[in-house]
């Protein structure tokens, strides 16, 4: 693809994604387009010298194409993409203007770690951002999800919850809201474990839910078993397979074993 070619469907592909709304689609159908000119012209991971303005191209399609990659959820190919923009945001950041898109794709990045519970690469990448430890604070994309790790590590889950409406930029809460889909599966499981039943509107609050349908689907999910006309979730499921293991097999095998082991004495 020439150079050419490819400024014109990267302003294509501009146009597309500051539309209100984004056109999500062509916008897919571009940056496939656009990655294989970024390969052609030696700019998908650059090496050595090139021409500035080109340089600041292809990160701009590599940045439009991480936060697609969020709008679409596409997680692998956000990783993808992130992977492509670090010779740009490492080996190329003395010589290239700052992106106004940088950090809020590197708090992304830290909180799909989050989301993966990789915490010891969540502090590492921190630990590697090219800002100061005492500017974190000061850098509402970095701080955002610094504090979630802080609240996750606590078990302060409902203010992991409040944090989604104080999001930086829309994308972070499509993060925040796998993160409680995890945080709501292990409030379950102590569910199960704590209660033989709860009201429906206790099992609400404690699971972060606003309406009873989403809360009805995950019962069903659980394969808890509702009762509307009591309005109550019963976690009756554990019990009925306890009752099902078979102990008088168990008690023979082991009586079996132990006269083996005497045998053998």
């Amino acid at each position: 693809m020439a150079q050419n070619q490819l400024k014109t469907r990267y302003n294509d592909l501009k146009r597309s994604f500051e539309a209100k709304p984004s056109d999500l689609k062509k916008c897919g159908s571009l940056l496939a387009q656009l990655k294989i000119g970024l390969i052609e012209t030696g700019l998908l991971t650059p090496q050595g010298e090139h021409n500035l303005d080109d340089l600041v191209v292809a990160r701009d399609i590599l940045e439009i194409g991480a936060i697609w990659s969020i709008r679409t959820r596409d997680v692998p190919s956000f990783d993808r993409y992130f992977s492509q923009l670090q010779t740009f945001y490492t080996d190329y950041s003395s010589v290239l203007p700052p992106s106004k898109n940088e950090y809020p794709i590197r708090g992304l990045n830290l909180i799909r770690l989050l989301t993966q519970n990789r915490i010891a690469d969540f502090h590492t990448t921190l630990e590697s951002l090219p800002i100061p430890a005492d500017a974190i604070a000061d850098n509402q994309y970095i701080s955002h999800p610094v504090n979630l790790e802080q609240w996750l590590m606590e078990g302060s889950y409902s203010k992991v919850w409040n944090a989604r409406e104080r999001a930086p930029v829309e994308e972070y809460k499509f993060f925040v809201d796998s993160l409680m889909g995890t945080i709501r599966n292990e409030i379950a499981s102590c569910e199960e474990a704590a209660y033989e039943s709860l009201p429906l509107k206790d099992a609400l609050t404690l699971l972060f839910f606003n309406t009873q349908s989403e809360l009805l689907t995950f019962a069903q999910q659980r394969g808890w078993q509702v009762d509307l006309s009591k309005s109550t979730i019963n976690f009756s499921r554990k019990g009925e397979e306890q009752v099902d293991i078979p102990k008088e097999k168990l008690i023979s095998a082991s009586l079996a074993y132990a006269r083996e082991l005497e045998q053998i004495v």
